[in-house]
């Protein structure tokens, strides 16, 4: 996780009500710890990831808190599910998407693990610099061309990468 957190332990409630609305926080053992602020590439890709989402049949979101255990409540750039949610994830969902941004492999390395230990069945980390897609699987990010989705979808590479140009680039 980023290394800027608030300094007085708080309870997940405290948390809700001190930094629920705010963007940019994640709930972690007591701490509320700022996650990297995103440039512009790193929010475009995450909103085209939603959207992806969303066009491949799952339901989809941004920044939302996963309220699957009560020490750790994080917000993946991007999650998807296949049965609706009415308000917080509470049990595993189908699949996060993270975007890195910077040098924050080490941070999202742990982060993956746990998303994995809470049962959610698919893991992705994107770098829009880089145009590369990885995976989790086996406590390892393998690189990939195409997102392969739990029900039978195929997110293609070359049409995130593709979007995400359009996105960046809107015709004149």
């Amino acid at each position: 996780m980023s290394s800027t957190t608030a300094s007085t332990f708080l309870t997940l409630e405290d948390y809700q009500k001190q930094y629920g609305s705010e963007h940019g926080w994640e709930y972690d053992n007591g701490e509320a710890v700022r996650k990297p602020l995103p440039d512009w590439l790193h929010g475009a890709l995450q909103a085209l990831l939603v959207e992806l989402l969303y066009r491949a049949g799952y339901y989809s979101s941004s920044e939302v808190d996963l309220q699957i255990i009560a020490t750790w409540s994080p917000r993946p750039d991007a999650a998807g599910n296949l049965k609706r949610i009415d308000k917080y994830p509470t049990e595993p969902i189908d699949i996060v998407m993270e975007v890195l941004s910077d040098d924050q492999m080490d941070d999202l390395l742990k982060k993956c693990t746990r998303y994995s230990a809470l049962g959610i069945r698919q893991i992705f980390v994107l770098s829009g610099e880089h145009h590369k897609i990885w995976v989790w699987k086996s406590e390892t990010l393998y690189p990939i061309d195409d997102i392969a989705l739990g029900n039978g979808k195929v997110i293609l590479g070359a049409t995130i990468w593709s979007e995400l140009e359009k996105r960046l680039n809107p015709p004149a």
